[in-house]
């Protein structure tokens, strides 16, 4: 949802990770980390320690990119995938506050630019069933209304996205078999 947020965690779970409480779970590890408060939790079958950063004019983006195979957002449901689909993580951070129309469309930004390194890599889907995505910014200050790819945050927003899941491309990522410690 939309709200200041304390804190991020992007935890690295099992590819098995089947828990049906990742709320609950998210929780846990926060609370074990010593984070209070309201926070952001991510979980991701890639090892957190394989990390992308990129940076644009002040826009920092962080991406755990496990690409698999990628499917179509609008594809029919498959009774269970034949092989690990990956997973993409986003964690971004605009320097400006953004509005909330602004975050939803910074969201689908980030969400667009993946989708473009992906179709770049020759690869046949949008993304991952299991992706997310996180805009942080700033919660003072005037809000900038826009975030769509031709705005003042939206544009580097949608470079630097891009640019993280370039870099890792379709190499193979270790992908984990240990729960977060």
């Amino acid at each position: 949802g939309i709200g200041v947020r304390r804190w991020v965690l992007n935890a690295t779970v099992p590819m098995s990770y089947d828990r049906d409480d990742p709320a609950d779970h998210l929780a846990e590890l926060a609370r074990r980390l010593g984070l209070d408060g309201p926070g952001v939790g991510l979980l991701t079958g890639v090892d957190v320690g394989e990390v992308v950063t990129r940076t644009d004019t002040g826009v920092q983006v962080w991406a755990t990119v496990g690409l698999g195979i990628p499917i179509p957002a609008a594809a029919p449901a498959v009774a269970a995938p034949a092989q690990r689909v990956g997973t993409v993580n986003i964690v971004a951070y605009v320097p400006a506050r953004l509005g909330d129309a602004a975050l939803v469309n910074a969201v689908a930004t980030a969400t667009e630019a993946k989708s473009q390194a992906i179709a770049e890599l020759g690869l046949p889907g949008t993304g991952t069933p299991t992706d997310a995505v996180t805009v942080l910014c700033p919660p003072d200050g005037p809000a900038d209304a826009y975030g769509g790819p031709r705005s003042t945050w939206g544009a580097p927003l949608a470079r630097a996205v891009h640019a993280a899941v370039l870099a890792v491309g379709t190499d193979t990522v270790p992908w984990s078999d240990r729960l977060p410690g």
